[in-house]
């Protein structure tokens, strides 16, 4: 919040000193002599000719850039909805974003900035007012109001599992069409870094649409972004067109925050789950951006001068145990496993090149450095099978089905998947692979917990420990464990981030030690590529389309 006021002042601050600098300047040139205004003529002159110069390249540059014409890219698994408050899927997170956006955004290093918010103000970091920017026009071609704010809030706090404690019995009021005002019921210091979140995010939509959708998904996908969503066919395709009334922010672009602009006149998702279909297409040019790469290729695609590849931090590989019911939510098997697997063994499988991933103990992404953490590394990757089996002959296992969830629509939770089930086995466990498509997986992970012990998945980057679905009070059923929620509240509640960091050390130690709901592998570098004739592709949060342009 800080941050967002100092600009104005610097700003201001930066006004009053050309001013001065101005006027010093007027009086030095009074005292110049007929050689040195002759001299200054002439270098105010070459000056004049740099400045035009430069005015040419970027103008030329600017028509380089909008070339229009249709981005067709290949998505290794479909979204399971594009109802991006009610699932923290990255591929509804990847493809809603064109469509919808919030109050508040990340740069690149995952600072809040503005977005639909002109401004935001807080004295006690319990009573937050939103000046809205104004003239913004949703995709039916209405104007953003603060009743428009206030619904969609409001369907947010019921839909996403990010909220938490900090927004229990939070209130939104509109004040006039453009002022809205947020009032919690304790004060927390990280409220704009979840509003801010692309994690499940706090959308904005029409309040008619909200009102029409309740708990479902809207019929209607109406935000504000700079694409509209235009045709989805399962299985087949998912089109966005470029919305031509589209107000983007002055600021320069810094990962999700500043400028957007849609450069192509459409993007269109193409459904590939087949990874050979994926690659032939990129090379045969009928696709220009493709997901899921397989590690095993990238060498191929660095060394071709028609390609590009693009490596970014991405998210943390986990396997996540059932903690309601079978035999998973007993904490000794829980522990025999961790103390028994190979976690390098496992990620070796899945990213063939220690590069490509890294084994860490923090349930955070070590990128997040206000929350990078190594508290547990000493029940991190233990890997020692023979003890494990002792644990299971103690805690009286008796050859009870195991089952392993994973899909074959992303190959590193599929190999991960088959490795871990084969490590499974080796300790005796009676292990079973269940494979399934992505949506039906997330689909039994929330609603039935009757079919699965465990599941293969991957928790993308989130800027606070409360955002983690992985120690989520109701995801997957739950952590299920009171001291771990409790804790998880109170770090919401905490007045300082050094108070919070510290308990949170606290908790991810205990959580290691006395619970592990989930094991927690290691991050891992998603891999994408695209054609050399694709310009401005970057990376926050997954890959970024807005400020994307191709060339023939």
């Amino acid at each position: 919040m800080g941050d967002l006021l100092k600009k104005g002042l610097l700003g201001l601050l930066l006004v009053v000193a050309l001013v001065i600098a101005g006027c010093q300047s007027a009086d030095e040139d009074s005292a110049a002599t007929p050689e040195d205004s002759d001299a200054e003529e002439t270098d105010a002159t070459e000056a004049e000719e740099e400045v035009e110069v430069e005015e040419e390249e970027e103008a030329e540059a600017e028509e380089d850039v909008a070339t229009g014409g249709t981005l067709n890219i290949a998505l290794d698994a479909p979204p399971p909805t594009l109802d991006w408050p009610s699932n923290p899927a990255t591929a509804t997170r990847d493809t809603a974003r064109l469509i919808y956006e919030t109050l508040l955004t990340t740069t690149e290093n995952f600072e809040v900035q503005p977005m639909l918010a002109e401004s935001v103000e807080t004295d006690d970091n319990q009573t937050y007012t939103f000046k809205l920017r104004e003239g913004i026009k949703f995709h039916n071609g209405q104007e953003m109001t603060s009743e428009d704010v206030v619904a969609s809030m409001e369907r947010w706090l019921e839909q996403s599992t990010i909220t938490g404690n900090i927004f229990i019995d939070a209130t939104w009021t509109a004040e006039d069409d453009y002022t809205v005002v947020l009032e919690l019921k304790h004060p927390s210091s990280l409220t704009l870094d979840t509003l801010a979140s692309a994690k499940q995010a706090a959308i904005i939509m029409p309040k008619e649409a909200v009102e029409a959708a309740g708990a479902e998904e809207p019929e209607e996908h109406i935000g504000t972004g700079p694409f509209q969503f235009d045709e989805w066919q399962q299985d087949r395709h998912l089109i966005f067109k470029k919305f031509p009334d589209y107000q983007p922010r002055e600021e320069e672009a810094d990962g999700l925050a500043g400028k957007r602009e849609a450069l192509v006149d459409e993007i269109v998702f193409h459904m590939v789950p087949d990874t050979s279909t994926r690659i032939a297409g990129l090379q045969t040019g009928e696709y220009d951006f493709a997901f899921g790469m397989p590690y095993d290729n990238y060498d191929q695609f660095e060394n071709d001068p028609d390609f590009q590849t693009i490596l970014t931090p991405s998210a943390n590989e986990f396997v996540g145990f059932n903690n309601v019911s079978g035999i998973a939510s007993d904490f000794e098997m829980r522990e025999a496993i961790n103390v028994g697997i190979d976690y390098d063994e496992i990620m070796m499988a899945a990213f063939p090149n220690k590069d490509f991933y890294w084994l860490d103990a923090g349930y955070m992404d070590k990128h997040i450095e206000n929350w990078a953490s190594t508290a547990g590394s000493e029940y991190h990757n233990i890997n020692d099978p023979e003890r494990a089996k002792e644990m299971l002959d103690e805690m009286g296992y008796d050859g009870e089905e195991f089952v392993v969830m994973t899909t074959r629509d992303y190959d590193h939770h599929y190999n991960v998947g088959v490795v871990f089930h084969d490590q499974l086995k080796q300790l005796g466990i009676n292990a079973v692979l269940d494979v399934y498509d992505w949506p039906t997986m997330t689909d039994n992970i929330q609603n039935d917990q009757d079919v699965w012990d465990v599941y293969v998945a991957s928790a993308s980057t989130v800027s606070t420990p409360p955002q983690l679905i992985t120690l989520s009070p109701t995801w997957a059923g739950g952590v299920n464990n009171d001291h771990v929620v409790e804790t998880i509240e109170a770090i919401e509640k905490a007045e300082t981030l050094e108070e919070a960091r510290e308990m949170w050390d606290d908790i991810q130690h205990y959580v290691w030690e006395e619970v592990v709901p989930t094991i927690n592998l290691g991050g891992y570098h998603s891999f994408f590529a695209a054609g050399n004739h694709v310009s401005g592709i970057t990376t926050t949060s997954g890959p970024i389309f807005w400020n994307v342009s191709k060339s023939e």
